[in-house]
């Protein structure tokens, strides 16, 4: 896998400078835009296609923090594509709550109640989960590259997901 970080010049880091993230985008496309290699040709226009995709799929991941927070699992081999992660049971406990009132709203769509009360939890839980998240990451960014931790920032990782699914849910329902 290639590394983003090292194409950018930049320190592995949860949040990047989104200024350097781009100048260094804008530097590395006018260089590997395979215009400038189209008279050559061969080997070196497609050296150049090849860079110039690396550089756009670096600079789409970082400036994501959910993709670059994916990114470093996968780069510390913490995450796999469609990797089936098992939440804890008290978060999923926890997400009982909102579910309910979700199928409360879909059964009953009048019932704004239920709408408002799933929508209010569901944003105190990503409220927490940006709290809980920007603690562990800013302890990476800090020099702490533990396993034990990047193992509590994949969870994190696994709960925005799990919370995202369920706002696409609402936002689903309630545009019916």
């Amino acid at each position: 896998m290639a590394n983003y970080f090292e194409l950018y010049e930049i320190p592995v880091t949860f949040h990047p400078d989104q200024a350097v993230v781009k100048s260094k985008f804008y530097e590395l496309s006018r260089k590997y835009h395979p215009d400038r290699f189209a008279q050559a040709g061969g080997t070196a226009l497609a050296e150049a296609q090849i860079l110039a995709a690396l550089n756009n799929d670096a600079y789409k991941t970082l400036k994501s923090s959910d993709a670059t927070m994916a990114y470093i699992l996968k780069q510390y081999e913490l995450l796999q594509d469609e990797e089936k992660y098992a939440l804890p049971s008290a978060f999923l406990m926890e997400m009982m709550d909102i579910n309910e009132a979700i199928s409360d709203y879909e059964t009953n769509p009048e019932n704004a109640d239920a709408h408002s009360m799933a929508e209010n939890s569901l944003n105190e839980q990503l409220e927490m989960w940006e709290n809980g998240a920007l603690l562990l990451t800013t302890r990476f960014d800090n020099g702490d590259h533990s396993h034990d931790l990047l193992l509590k920032i994949k969870d994190q990782y696994f709960r925005k997901k799990y919370l995202l699914r369920i706002r696409e849910r609402i936002n689903t329902f309630a545009a019916r």
